[in-house]
C-alpha cells in the first residue's frame, strides 16, 4: 500500500455526509452489536477515575527509593552509583524488548508503572527479607553454609521470588482486566515487573562484587565477569521465568470464564518457578562448567523459543485487527486500503511517513492517534465477538467509535493544513 491513497481507495462516504460533518456519530452507523447511548448517539468517552492509582504510583516510588537505599547500605553508598549505572544496561535492552512486543496497543502506562515499580520495589524487599530468613533457618537447624547456599539459591529463591513477581503481574492483571488482551498484554506485564526486579537485583550484585574485590590486585575483572554473566550473556533471565505467569494469565484473559485465572494462574507461577530453580540450580554446580551447560542447552533454546513465541503472537494480532477492522470497513466505518494499512507495523510507519510529509509533526502525531484509536476498537471489538464482553463493552465499543471519529477529524484538519 502507498501513501497518498489513490482515489478509489479513499475512505467511502458515512450516511448522510462526509466524515468530517458530524460531531456525534448517529447510532444508525454503529455496527452490530453496539448500543446507542441516550439520544440516538453514541456514549462519550468515560474518564475513570485516576486517584488510586496516582497513590499506588506514589507509594511504589517511595518503595523503590526504599529499596535501593537498602541495597546501598548493604554494598556501600561509594559503590551504589556505578553498580546502578551497570544495572541500568540490560534493564535497557528488556525495556526496549518490551517495546518491540508491544508495538500494536501499548499498554497504559499506568499499568507498566505500576508493574515496574511492583518488581523494583515490593518483590526485592519481601525476597530479600524471605530470602535472608530461610538462609538463617537453614542455618540453624544445622546445614553447613555451602548447603544453606544451595537450597536457597535452587529452591527457596524461586519461590519466594517468582510468587512475589507473580502477585504484581495478577494485580496488574485483575485491576486492568478490561484492557488486558491476551498472550502479549501478560507477557508484557511480565516482563515489565521482572525487569524492575532484575534492575535491583543486579545492583546488589555488582555492587557487592564491587565492594569485596575494592583494593583486590586483579579486582575490576571480577567486576567486568559478574556483569557479562548478568548484564550480557541473562539479562533477560527473569523475563523468561515471570514469562510464564504472564503467559498464563493471557490465556485466562482470552477464555469465556472470568474465573479462568484461578487454574491458569498456579500453573504459570509454578512453570517460573521450575525454570528459576532450573538455572539457579546449575550456576551453583562445581567450576562453572554446569552453568555454561545449562547455558547452552537450556537457557539460549528457551530464549529463542520466546523470541519465536513473541513474533508468532505480533503477526496473531495483525489478524485479528484484520478480520475486526474488516467488519467495520463492510459498515463504511474504514476503507479496505485504511484496514491493510491498520494491520502492518510496516504500513503504518509509512503512513506516518507520508503524513509527516503533508502536515508535518501534527499530522504525524494524528496518525499515530487515529491508528491507536483504531487498534482499541478492533480489540473491544474481538473481546465481544468472543464472548469475553462485559456488561459495559457496549458503552466502550460507542466511546471507541466516538473516538475514531474525532480522531478522523484531526487527522483530516492536520492534512489540509
Amino acid at each position: 500500500m502507498s501513501y497518498p491513497m489513490q482515489p478509489a481507495a479513499a475512505p467511502a462516504p458515512w450516511p448522510g455526509g462526509h466524515p468530517a460533518q458530524p460531531t456525534a456519530v448517529p447510532a444508525a452507523m454503529a455496527p452490530p452489536g453496539v448500543v446507542p447511548a441516550a439520544g440516538g448517539m453514541l456514549a462519550p468517552p468515560r474518564r475513570g477515575p485516576g486517584v488510586g492509582t496516582a497513590i499506588a504510583l506514589v507509594a511504589l516510588g517511595i518503595l523503590v527509593l526504599v529499596a535501593i537505599g537498602v541495597i546501598g547500605m548493604q554494598i556501600g553508598i561509594s559503590a551504589l552509583p556505578v553498580a546502578a549505572v551497570l544495572a541500568f544496561v540490560p534493564l535497557a535492552l528488556v525495556l526496549l524488548a518490551v517495546r518491540w512486543v508491544d508495538r500494536w496497543e501499548p499498554e497504559p502506562w499506568q499499568a507498566l508503572a505500576v508493574a515496574f515499580g511492583w518488581g523494583a520495589s515490593v518483590s526485592v524487599l519481601v525476597a530479600l527479607v524471605l530470602n535472608t530468613g530461610a538462609m538463617m533457618a537453614l542455618v540453624a537447624t544445622g546445614s553447613s553454609a555451602l548447603q544453606a547456599d544451595i537450597i536457597g539459591a535452587a529452591v527457596v529463591a524461586p519461590i519466594t521470588e517468582e510468587s512475589i513477581k507473580a502477585l504484581g503481574v495478577l494485580i496488574v492483571f485483575l485491576v486492568w482486566r478490561r484492557s488486558f488482551d491476551g498472550p502479549v498484554d501478560g507477557l508484557v506485564y511480565a516482563a515489565t515487573v521482572a525487569a524492575g526486579f532484575a534492575f535491583v537485583e543486579n545492583i546488589l550484585y555488582f555492587g557487592s562484587t564491587m565492594a569485596a574485590t575494592e583494593g583486590i590486585p586483579g579486582g575490576g575483572s571480577a567486576v567486568v565477569s559478574i556483569f557479562l554473566m548478568r548484564g550480557v550473556m541473562s539479562p533477560f533471565a527473569h523475563l523468561l521465568f515471570t514469562a510464564c505467569t504472564g503467559l498464563a494469565l493471557g490465556i485466562a484473559a482470552e477464555r469465556r470464564s472470568r474465573w479462568a485465572w484461578l487454574w491458569l494462574f498456579p500453573i504459570g507461577v509454578f512453570l517460573a518457578m521450575v525454570l528459576h530453580g532450573l538455572w539457579n540450580g546449575s550456576a551453583m554446580m562445581g567450576d562453572g562448567s554446569g552453568f555454561l551447560v545449562m547455558y547452552g542447552l537450556f537457557q539460549v533454546p528457551l530464549f529463542l523459543a520466546t523470541v519465536g513465541l513473541a513474533f508468532w503472537l505480533r503477526r496473531r494480532e495483525a489478524r485479528v485487527l484484520r478480520q475486526r477492522l474488516s467488519e467495520y470497513a463492510a459498515s463504511w466505518w474504514f476503507a479496505p486500503a485504511e484496514v491493510v494499512m491498520l494491520a502492518s507495523l510496516g504500513e503504518r510507519r509509512r503512513a506516518r511517513t507520508w503524513a509527516a510529509s503533508r502536515g508535518g509533526p501534527e499530522a504525524k502525531a494524528a496518525m499515530a492517534h487515529f491508528q491507536r484509536v483504531a487498534t482499541r476498537l478492533a480489540y473491544l471489538r474481538n473481546r465481544a465477538q468472543t464472548n469475553r464482553a462485559d456488561l459495559r463493552a457496549a458503552q466502550d465499543e460507542s466511546a471507541a467509535l466516538n473516538d475514531l471519529v474525532a480522531a478522523r477529524h484531526r487527522l483530516q484538519r492536520a492534512l489540509a493544513v
